[in-house]
């Protein structure tokens, strides 16, 4: 699904997963209308299957990967 959907936006630290309640860094669009958010962990064991099933995947958990400014300056 490229090109149907309106642009998302990104992912803030409100948006929370469905299933635990953890931040979310994977955004599921369903092609019925709606959407699904998810924690990198859920993300990881149903996106295969929601992409099998027509949904638009927005995946921003590299970000838990990044070093913020703030850390490397505190690491003095």
């Amino acid at each position: 699904m490229t090109g149907a959907l309106a642009p998302t936006k990104p992912l803030t630290a409100l948006d929370r997963c469905d299933r635990c309640g953890a931040q979310a860094y994977v955004r599921a669009t369903l092609p019925i209308g709606g959407e699904l958010l998810f924690c990198a962990h859920h993300g990881r064991q149903h996106v295969a299957a929601l992409r099998d099933k027509g949904a638009d995947i927005l995946d921003e958990s590299a970000r838990l990967s990044e070093t913020s400014t703030t850390a490397r300056d505190g690491e003095r």
